[in-house]
């Protein structure tokens, strides 16, 4: 893949590359929105965590995802993690993260989206209120789907794709890029799990929140 992508760059010049960078760079935003957006108010409001402390405590899991990029195999480092030192108890662990690993994947879903919207605009074809709408549905609906394994987002993103009409070879232009926009979403996927694991045992009153990062 790097030697299509040198022997593009060499016969078109690095200004082929600008589009890929966008590409990336947008996707890295919404992945720092969301965590900032909306994990850090569940965390705050629905587990009663400092943002700060529970990813500092949490980071250990995030920095194994984002290198494995693999919900799967940082599983164990997760519950480790979320139980020494989140404080999470293991009767909530044991349920809602190898669930979360499977089903709970933010991170692909703003991938996929993202992505429809990048391959659309690479071949100039506009798209409606309800192919936007249509996108979000499969985009969620694909991350539910995909399974824990690197690159795994890219295959389901051929649905999202065929869903709304996009062209297909779409995907081999995003496949060049894929493993940097991979690590980014895969460790918004497993933050994801602690996040709402936290929620849950705060919720069935199981959770110290002092405890964190003590």
């Amino acid at each position: 893949m790097f030697s299509l992508i040198a022997t593009t760059v060499a016969k078109q010049g690095p200004a082929v590359l600008l589009p890929f960078l966008a590409l990336i760079l947008v996707c890295y935003l919404a992945y720092a929105v969301h965590v900032v957006g909306i994990y850090s108010s569940i965390v705050g409001f629905l587990g009663k965590v400092n943002p700060l402390k529970f990813f500092k405590a949490a980071s250990e899991a995030m920095v194994m995802a984002f290198v494995t990029r693999s919900s799967s195999a940082t599983l164990p480092v997760t519950m480790r993690v979320s139980e020494e030192k989140l404080a999470l108890p293991r009767s909530i662990i044991s349920f809602t993260l190898p669930l979360g690993a499977t089903v709970n994947m933010d991170g692909t879903a703003i991938y996929q989206g993202i992505s429809a919207l990048f391959v659309a605009g690479i071949y100039n074809i506009p798209l409606g209120f309800g192919q936007y709408l249509m996108i979000i549905l499969l985009a969620t609906l694909a991350s539910i789907g995909t399974a824990g394994v690197p690159g795994a987002g890219l295959i389901m993103l051929a649905m999202v794709l065929q869903g709304v009409g996009l062209p297909l070879e779409g995907l081999g232009l995003i496949a060049g890029i894929d493993v940097i926009l991979d690590m980014g979403r895969t460790c918004l996927n497993v933050t994801g799990d602690m996040v709402c694991t936290t929620a849950v045992a705060y919720s069935e009153g199981e959770f110290v929140p002092k405890a964190v990062a003590a």
